[in-house]
């Protein structure tokens, strides 16, 4: 927890109240109402309102997934739950359904307890967004830390025998755990906002314009409850990271205090840890590329995380998307042992910057034997790709 209610009380004397559920937005009389803990409603009056709701967990409406065991991760409390509920409770075998970012961490936070663990999803594809070659590395990682993979498996409902739990599928087909953990993604919490008349956008999140106004420009909204532009395509999209939500929040902080701000936007720039491998992307997949209508070439490369002469040497590989009318550089992905986190930053800037793949490939970047080979392997992927999109 970065700051307690207390710290913006008495050191921004901001009225802090928690334990009040906002309810309703009257955009006639410019009014917040609600509900206390304790029942008692209040009603808050505003000149300007920003809705910072975030996203809430997604949980199926199929029975057996409110049992005590069945737990979901997104806040701190949630976090808690789970770990009281593994000291509590004997917990040798745990079931994860989803395998997103946090389906992934929460793969390896488990079996660093010494918890088997298994991992449920409905598709085929362990990261769909993934090339098949990156992807497959990322499940042999996880088969490496004995962690058992059933895609196609969908759940109709959970049973409860004892301490013991079952994800049933409507074929009858059974996996057991003491403790599930629901991981399949998250949804905006555009409720309020969409009960009190204000424009949705993509995946009902709330639709804002590049200073964060909502389609009444006396509200804002800012965060996971909110969109963005996608600054490749230019579409609005919904991609809920907390660097967007941080720099949202601050953009909005800015305009209250009378100084005009406007957000570029987003290239879905992310990045996430399975066991000793780093998995990350920004910017389209060959298959967004082509829907937003680009004519979309692609390359997989793999190089060295470091010169081949260094110790600790390692494979990475390298997955990079252009257009080949324009010749501009329309995303990455990267997956290895070391050097694709940071690494992936690079291909960002280059797509804020809308810089075509030749271009990205003169980039003079730094080169030491420690940290990696004389041409980055993103350079190389860019040569590469250079060739793909002729």
């Amino acid at each position: 927890m970065v700051r307690t209610a207390d710290v913006f009380r008495k050191k921004s004397g901001i009225d802090v109240r928690t334990e009040h559920q906002a309810e309703h937005i009257d955009l006639s009389e410019g009014l917040v109402s609600g509900h206390t803990r304790e029942g008692k409603r209040f009603e808050l009056p505003f000149d300007r309102l920003l809705i910072a709701t975030g996203a809430d967990p997604i949980v199926p409406a199929r029975p057996g997934f409110d049992l005590p065991g069945v737990m979901v991760v997104k806040t701190l409390d949630d976090a808690q739950a789970i770990k009281e509920r593994i000291t509590s409770h004997p917990v040798k075998r745990a079931l994860i359904l989803g395998m997103g970012y946090i389906a992934m961490e929460m793969a390896e936070a488990l079996r660093e307890r010494g918890i088997e663990v298994a991992m449920a999803k409905p598709r085929a594809r362990l990261l769909p967004w993934l090339p098949e070659e990156l992807a497959q590395r990322v499940g042999e990682e996880l088969a490496a830390h004995q962690v058992a993979l059933h895609t196609v498996f969908s759940v109709d409902h959970i049973e409860e025998r004892g301490n013991h739990l079952a994800a049933v599928s409507a074929s009858g087909d059974r996996l057991e755990a003491d403790l599930v953990v629901v991981a399949i993604g998250v949804t905006p919490n555009s409720r309020l906002a969409r009960d009190a008349g204000l424009a949705l956008g993509p995946a009902d999140a709330i639709a804002v314009d590049r200073q964060m106004r909502t389609s009444d420009d006396r509200i804002y909204a800012a965060g996971d409850c909110a969109d963005a532009f996608h600054v490749v395509t230019g579409e609005r999209v919904w991609i809920p990271l907390a660097l967007r939500a941080n720099r949202a929040g601050w953009a909005v902080a800015d305009h209250l205090c009378g100084r005009e701000v406007s957000l570029q936007g987003v290239v879905g720039s992310a990045v996430f840890k399975v066991f000793d491998l780093e998995v990350a992307r920004t910017g389209l997949t060959a298959a967004e590329a082509s829907e937003a209508g680009f004519d979309a070439a692609t390359v997989t490369i793999k190089a060295s995380s470091k010169a081949h002469s260094m110790p600790g040497a390692s494979p990475i590989l390298v997955h990079m998307v252009g257009d080949r009318r324009s010749g501009r550089l329309l995303g990455a992905q990267m997956v290895g042992r070391e050097g694709a986190a940071h690494r992936i930053n690079t291909a960002a800037v280059a797509l804020h910057a809308a810089m075509t793949v030749a271009q990205f490939s003169e980039s003079d970047l730094a080169y030491a034997p420690p940290f990696g080979p004389t041409w980055d392997p993103l350079l190389v992927g860019a040569n590469q790709l250079i060739k793909a999109m002729k």
